[in-house]
Formats: C-alpha cells, structure tokens, sequence
C-alpha cells in the first residue's frame, strides 16, 4: 500500500530545546524559556494511515505514534498537535511553530491556551520516509530525574524531581504503548509557589507491551483540565 501523508499548519513558536540525538541515549534533553508568542490551533491534525512495517530500532524511541501504529505525521506540528490532544488530553491547545535543532529533530511549544504554561514536545524523524515522531514532552514546573530517558523500569516505579503546581499536586501515570488506559495512575506533591522536591513510589500493573512512557500532568484548579505535562519514554523489565 503506497503511504500518503498530508500536511498541517503552524502557528508562533515560545521555546528552545537543546535536543541531543535519537535512540537508546539516556540523556534527558534541557529547555530554556523565551517568551510566547501563541496562535490557538482548535483543531486535531489530519492524518493518514499506513501500511504497519517492522519497526526499528529508532521507532521503538518514538512515544507518539507508537512504531506498531499505522499512523503517520508529515510534519513535526502535525505529530505536536496530536500528541497533545490524543496523549496529553490537552483540550484545545495552543500550538507553536517548529523550531529547529539539528536537521533532523527540534521542538515544538504547546499550551492548553494562549496565556497558558508551555509544554515543550520533543519531535525528530527517525526513519527514512520523513515522517515526524514524538520522542516526549518537558515542562519547567515539572523536571523528573528519576527515571532516565529510555530506562529499563519495573514496579514499583520510584520517582524523584522538581515541580510546582496548584496545592503542589503533580498527577503521575505510567503508561504502555498502543493501551488506552494508564497502567498505573497517582500523584506526587512538590512545591506549590516555587519550584520544590518531590519523591514517590507508583506500582503498576506488568505490561505486554516492551515499551511505554512515565507521564507526569498538572491540572487546572477551575475545571481540572490539563495544563502541561513531562513525558519520558521508558522501557519495562
């Protein structure tokens, strides 16, 4: 079946991410804040799906689309704007524009409305038809360092970094590819004015699946939707 990918629009991009390379590196990528210039995006991507290949070893790095998904992105906004509705439940997010890293890879800010924090998406093309992945997301209310990028994990998950959010209350998941619910779902409290430590433990359920992400969210007060996330790929044990 031939692959056919249509395009998406872009909007202002507010970030910088400094992001270093692909595959099994377990180095977590470091941002640096600019100040926002936003154009709301109310839409979901168009996409079109593909014949499934085997994945490859680079893909197996990708936590949006999952490599056995049959969906593809022609542009690194598309693949943003995707995992922010699909994967972070963003409702109706603010998307920037691509910024450039090396010539494969960059990032692309995304908040859950014009005045609202950014959450950074990491994208890269990782195989040869140009199709554009999602390698996680960085906020800088949120810095996880405990797991690394890409670990082997296994339960309980011990998680360890910095926050702030409302009553310093972080949302934490593991999740597994390609399955809709969470594997394991709770919460972490950090610093709620300023940036504080926070630290717990999350057991989750063995995964079928070889791979899968640890998501962390902050959520609105209002009506609890959510307002940015830091998501890390991971592999279980």
């Amino acid at each position: 079946m031939r692959k056919r990918l249509i395009p998406v629009g872009t909007a202002c991009g507010v970030l910088v991410v400094l992001l270093s390379g692909c595959g099994t590196s377990s180095t977590s990528p470091t941002t640096t804040s600019r100040a926002p210039t936003t154009t709301t995006t109310s839409s979901p991507p168009t996409t079109t799906t593909t014949d499934t290949t085997t994945p490859t070893a680079a893909l197996q790095t990708a936590v949006w689309p999952t490599a056995a998904s049959s969906t593809r992105y022609v542009t690194p906004v598309a693949a943003a704007t995707s995992f922010a509705i699909e994967y972070v439940h963003m409702t109706h997010p603010t998307v920037g524009a691509f910024r450039q890293g090396d010539a494969r890879s960059g990032e692309v800010p995304v908040q859950p409305n014009p005045s609202g924090p950014v959450t950074t998406v990491l994208v890269r093309q990782l195989d040869s038809t140009g199709s554009w992945w999602v390698l996680g997301a960085a906020t800088s209310a949120i810095t996880l360092t405990e797991p690394a990028w890409n670990t082997v994990i296994s339960s309980p998950l011990t998680l360890r970094g910095m926050s702030m959010a409302f009553e310093g209350t972080v949302q934490t998941q593991v999740r597994a590819d390609d399955v809709t619910a969470p594997l394991a779902t709770s919460y972490v409290t950090g610093g709620s004015t300023a940036m504080g430590p926070f630290s717990g433990s999350l057991p989750f359920t063995r995964a079928s699946a070889t791979s899968g992400a640890v998501v962390l969210l902050t959520t609105s007060a209002e009506d609890g939707s959510v307002r940015q996330a830091t998501v890390l790929r991971v592999r279980f044990g």
